[in-house]
């Protein structure tokens, strides 16, 4: 990485760090880090009397002196552009002997990185308030034209009380700003970059999501997802590898990797983020005018949904072909055609279908079209001729509920985030041992997701639950009869 092309350090001032003052009014006390844009001193402010966090930066091979000194006197205006209790504030800049110095508050508090490496993954709700206190500093970000550029564990500070700090907005681009990196720089970490930058596109808020993903995948699975032996090797995975998560499910699996899909336009925004990072720390969404509550501690087990496939064993394939590019390719490039993907169709209040299935049955004798039904009205034995076969299902976000009330239900996060990952799910399914690789020839395979109406619909019956479930079914290219069952079980 041309950032990490650095020269050697400049001579310090004789004596111990704890007797070098710089410009007059800092005094080092002792180094507490130090990375591929400089090094950070814990140090006194002589004048007001408060401990900082003075950061040294190094001068990059690549750039000027007045260049390089631009770029910090931007990261000062961001800083104080910037205005949340989740990022870390910028005191001042200075220059002292030729070396440029950024003074900023001093966090006690280790990063992320060396939290889980020292403790090991975090549990789902711990990692989704993580994201969302994260998630919200962006946004006040972004809302002032800044994009971070440098989301990474590393650069998140967490304090034993749970406070939570982004750091290093040195290498942070307003976007109204000309761009002062040299052509052909890529500044960031590899392994946290998006895909699009990886392309040598321009830094996007978006971006810094898709790092927030690769962060959040970090916390919980205690790996970085697309970290190889060299920088090359960690660049293609990123263009091409579909990371697979071994620990978080349901609502923080949806988050993370529907914040990594490739393709940015895509990409979960930052509402669809935090709704989702919302329900996965037990909490319920806010109401217009209403206030969030958590789950009670030690209150009753959540309802079990009254439809419940036994495929939905299969969950372990989920999240893994969330991302937009499922199919290898780059981030921009429109993905290889699927000749076997039917389009996705919708099912209940105000939808083109109506689906009504239970877990006895499989296989079904219906015309999945316009008007169609698939229902207990239908059913067939999959060892029968059937024209339809249901071969995975699940739900988008996770959509246990609470209580009766429909005001305790997860809100319904879009019908393009249900529609992203029922159709990931599919694919992934659809490639996978459950559908025979031997048995596929013939077949299309299509998504049925609930529409909004379906979702927030009252239950049928006291104690039953409306289906929010997405499906996905097998039917025959040429329309004819299935005349032996198709799907493997996983158990």
């Amino acid at each position: 990485m041309t950032d990490e092309q650095t020269r050697p350090y400049p001579p310090q001032a004789p004596g111990t760090p704890g007797q070098r003052v710089v410009a007059g009014r800092y005094l080092l006390l002792g180094e507490l880090g130090r990375g591929g844009m400089g090094v950070v001193w814990r140090a006194q402010d002589q004048v007001i009397g408060r401990q900082v966090a003075v950061k040294e930066l190094r001068l990059p091979d690549a750039e000027s002196a007045a260049i390089f000194s631009e770029r910090a006197l931007r990261e000062v205006r961001t800083g104080g552009r910037l205005n949340d209790p989740a990022i870390v504030t910028v005191y001042d800049v200075v220059t002292d002997g030729g070396t440029t110095f950024i003074v900023m508050e001093l966090v006690e508090a280790p990063s992320l990185a060396d939290l889980v490496r020292q403790r090991g993954p975090m549990t789902a709700p711990q990692a989704a308030q993580l994201g969302e206190r994260v998630l919200t500093a962006l946004q006040a970000a972004h809302a002032a034209g800044i994009v971070h550029r440098d989301v990474k564990p590393a650069n998140i500070l967490v304090a034993p009380d749970g406070r939570v700090k982004l750091t290093d907005f040195g290498i942070a681009h307003a976007v109204d700003d000309p761009r002062l990196t040299t052509s052909g720089m890529i500044v960031g970490s590899p392994a946290f970059m998006a895909p699009e930058r990886v392309e040598g596109r321009e830094a996007l808020p978006a971006s810094d999501l898709w790092s927030l993903g690769a962060t959040l995948f970090f916390a919980v699975e205690g790996t970085i997802p697309f970290e190889r032996a060299t920088t090359a090797a960690t660049l293609h995975a990123i263009m091409t590898e579909i990371p697979y998560l071994t620990r978080g499910q349901g609502p923080i699996a949806a988050a993370i990797l529907g914040l990594l899909v490739a393709n940015p336009d895509a990409r979960l925004t930052a509402a669809q983020a935090q709704n989702l990072l919302t329900t996965a720390q037990g909490v319920r969404p806010t109401p217009p005018g209403g206030t969030a509550m958590l789950l009670p501690p030690g209150g009753p087990a959540p309802k079990k949904p009254r439809r419940t496939l036994w495929l939905s064993g299969a969950a372990v394939l989920v999240v893994a072909a969330l991302i937009g590019g499922f199919f290898a390719g780059k981030a921009f490039e429109t993905p290889a055609p699927d000749d076997q993907k039917l389009p996705t169709m919708t099912f209940g209040l105000g939808g083109q279908m109506r689906v009504d299935v239970n877990s006895g049955y499989l296989c079904y004798n219906a015309p999945v079209q316009d008007g169609g039904v698939i229902s207990g009205e239908n059913d067939g034995d999959c060892k029968q001729s059937h024209t339809v076969e249901i071969y995975d299902a699940g739900e988008a976000i996770g959509t246990t509920n609470w209580s009766d009330s429909d005001a305790e239900i997860a809100a319904y996060p879009g019908a393009a985030a249900v529609t992203a990952v029922a159709e990931a799910r599919c694919a992934a399914s659809f490639r996978s041992s459950i559908v025979p690789e031997t048995k596929r020839d013939g077949l299309k395979y299509r998504a049925l997701v609930p529409t909004q109406g379906q979702w927030q619909s009252q239950p049928v019956q006291p104690g039953e639950e409306p289906t929010r479930e997405f499906y996905c079914v097998l039917v025959k290219a040429d329309g004819g009869p299935i005349s032996a069952p198709i799907v493997t079980k996983v158990k």
